[in-house]
């Protein structure tokens, strides 16, 4: 046997080696039970990889990203032969691993029941106790559809090799432009074929290996994503390195579920979705749309001292618009359909910019008028597929805080980092304090951006370097720039941890080009100003959604739409309180008195559920002495405490926007 020289490499360490042919990556890790794959030269691999002369391999442990999409994608194999075991007329579509899980799609007669989700599990409890090994093996497109041959889906994909990335979701997973392989499941004894499937891996070398897991629920999905297709049934999981982790998994969704917008709006009465709407419309109710009203308020004041000014912009337009600034062929996938009058076709604006850029066309602009800051909370629709809505978060119909400045190319540093701080200072005045910034930049191989090079160069490094100066996580996102420039997103973690896209700061050069901005520069001469596009909240809906969730209902006093309930121990002590509320309301505090008919102990039950701030009691004695009692929400109490006083303490905190 030769010797074979080869590199590990772990993180900033690099030792040499020297070991036999046919030394295994598994190997080089041997006794490291937490290193489940090996990345060789940037391509991840088995531990049964043959390590080769001059290769560098680098471990991989199961709590890193790609250990623990290997750990998932692993377990999807196993819940994949559990249910073609307990249902063995299942077709296989796709199983990629997700976000902290995976999933597999399956075309059955019959949708699956939460029986048959229990019965699947424990199935796939007992393959991972057999220590079914994972076996790789290349096969030539012919072979594979050989093989492959009872499973329809399966097949499709091997006629998409090469493009499946594109294809449906999860496809990559399968198959890509190189050689096709497939994953047996060999007996951990006998090596006996249990199970196979078309896969690009790779897999942990075990069933065994596959430390904790748990099914969660089944839901419909169209085959690659289309409602053309036939819909499958598709079985979502999760899997963890720990027994531990699991837990603690399962315990955060649990909190995240009682933290469900949805449902959290439901119980306050703040907003609905009426089927005679139709998918990803919400009405707001009277108390969600004072909510709404206190965020939008707060936020023009900000806006009015920063040097912004109001637009307003219509609903529809016409189709050549869109055409103009690019959207339409770049983006018309998710914009509705066009509506044909007066002999020509409208559209249901996705976007506010390309109007906005006709309200600085509107007359001619000098240098001194820049930069010009304007602001519009912009109603638009986006043709988003019922599949993926979900409450006020991704919804069809939605207002965007919208803001798009025009400036030199001299200001457009200064005003990328003003932005910036603008942006993080109001999403900190709402509560939101744990920040890490997203820099998305073109993908330089897709044809999908438009403009030069050098313009895009320009722009991206624009945006870094005013990112850099706010000294937060400054993340790659390669690839995910808007069709016309770079942004950043800001990523806001909530209460519990989840983090959430908030703002959006784009540069974009090619819009002007466009629609032919122009402004007369110092010297006279005709310029074109660099655009800024910079959505604040994302949309007004959408932060509604994700402040409901971070503060679980419980809003602070300045965003409660109730700030306090008065609560009489005695019809008699009604009168006195609704003078206490008309004096609050006075100060411009958002007070009711509760007279109904209800004992004193359920109109406090019925505020607590309600999450008021400040429950304001009195009685005899509180008259008497021309005061009032607080109760706050944990229970704690504060008696006799002179009204004045007391408005002044609700006041201040309402002010001082602290959560009581």
């Amino acid at each position: 046997m030769s010797d074979v020289r080869v590199t590990v490499q772990r993180d900033s360490e690099r030792e040499e080696r020297v070991v036999t042919t046919g030394t295994t990556a598994a190997d080089l890790f041997q006794g490291e039970r937490s290193v489940v794959a090996a990345r060789v030269a940037g391509e991840l691999k088995d531990l049964a990889y043959e390590v080769a002369e001059g290769d560098e391999v680098e471990p991989v442990d199961i709590t890193s990203e790609d250990g623990l999409n290997i750990l998932r994608h692993s377990t999807a194999h196993v819940m994949a032969q559990a249910v073609q075991e307990l249902f063995p007329e299942a077709k296989l579509g796709i199983g990629p691993p997700i976000k902290d899980g995976f999933y597999y799609d399956f075309d059955v007669e019959t949708p699956f029941h939460p029986d048959d989700l229990k019965r699947i599990e424990k199935k796939m409890q007992e393959i991972q106790k057999r220590g079914q090994k994972f076996a790789r093996r290349a096969v030539s497109d012919d072979a594979a559809r050989e093989e492959l041959a009872d499973e329809p889906y399966k097949l499709e994909l091997i006629g998409l090799k090469g493009s499946a990335a594109d294809a449906a979701e999860g496809a990559s997973a399968e198959v890509g432009a190189g050689q096709l392989t497939i994953y047996d499941n060999l007996d951990g004894k006998t090596g006996e074929l249990c199970w196979k499937d078309l896969c690009r891996g790779p897999h942990l070398p075990s069933t065994r290996v596959i430390p904790a897991f748990k099914l969660m629920r089944s839901a419909a999905a169209y085959w690659r994503g289309s409602e053309k297709n036939k819909q499958l049934q598709r079985i979502y999981g999760t899997a963890w390195p720990t027994k531990d982790e699991l837990k603690a998994y399962l315990d955060f969704l649990a909190e995240a579920e009682k933290r469900d917008h949805r449902k959290l709006g439901a119980e306050l009465d703040l907003f609905s979705f009426p089927e005679e709407l139709g998918p990803g419309l919400a009405v707001f109710h009277p108390k969600g749309g004072v909510v709404r009203k206190v965020m939008e308020d707060y936020s023009r004041r900000r806006h009015e001292v920063s040097g912004y000014e109001f637009v307003n912009t219509p609903h529809l337009s016409k189709e050549r618009l869109f055409e103009i600034s690019g959207h339409l062929p770049h983006y018309g996938e998710a914009m509705f359909p066009a509506i044909e009058f007066d002999e020509q076709n409208y559209r249901l604006k996705a976007m506010n910019c390309p109007m906005h850029n006709l309200i600085f066309k509107s007359r001619g602009r000098s240098y001194r008028e820049l930069p010009l800051r304007l602001f519009e909370f912009g109603t638009v629709y986006r043709y988003e597929k019922s599949g993926v809505v979900h409450g006020l978060t991704r919804s069809r119909g939605f207002t965007q805080d919208d803001s798009h400045i025009y400036c030199t190319k001299e200001q457009m540093s200064e005003e990328l980092d003003t932005l910036l701080t603008f942006v993080l200072d109001l999403l900190r005045d709402y509560g939101l304090t744990e920040f890490e910034l997203e820099l998305s930049t073109r993908d330089p191989e897709s044809d999908k951006f438009i403009g030069s090079d050098e313009d895009w160069e320009e722009a991206t490094e624009a945006l870094r370097q005013a990112a850099e100066k706010q000294g937060l996580p400054l993340v790659p996102d390669p690839g995910g720039a808007a069709y016309y420039g770079p942004k950043i997103s800001v990523q806001a973690k909530d209460a519990i941890g989840r983090s959430w896209q908030m703002s959006t700061l784009q540069v974009d050069f090619n819009q002007p080009k466009r629609f032919g901005l122009e402004y007369t520069a110092a010297d006279g001469s005709k310029q074109q100003p660099v655009m800024l596009h910079r959505a604040l909240f994302g949309s007004i809906e959408r932060f509604f959604g994700v402040l409901l969730e971070h503060y679980a209902g419980v809003f602070p006093a300045w965003l409660a739409p109730v700030q306090a309930t008065c609560i009489p121990i005695g019809d008699t002590h009604v009168p006195y309180l609704q003078e206490f509320a008309a004096q609050a309301k006075a100060k411009g505090l958002r007070v009711e008195v509760d007279s109904s008919s209800d004992r004193m102990q359920k109109k406090i039950r019925n505020a607590q559920k309600s999450k008021v701030p400040f429950m304001v009691i009195a009685g005899d004695e509180d008259m008497a002495a021309g005061a009032v009692s607080f109760r706050y929400r944990d229970g704690a109490q504060k008696n006799g405490i002179p009204r004045d006083e007391a408005i002044a303490e609700i006041l201040d905190v309402v002010e001082r926007r602290l959560q009581v």
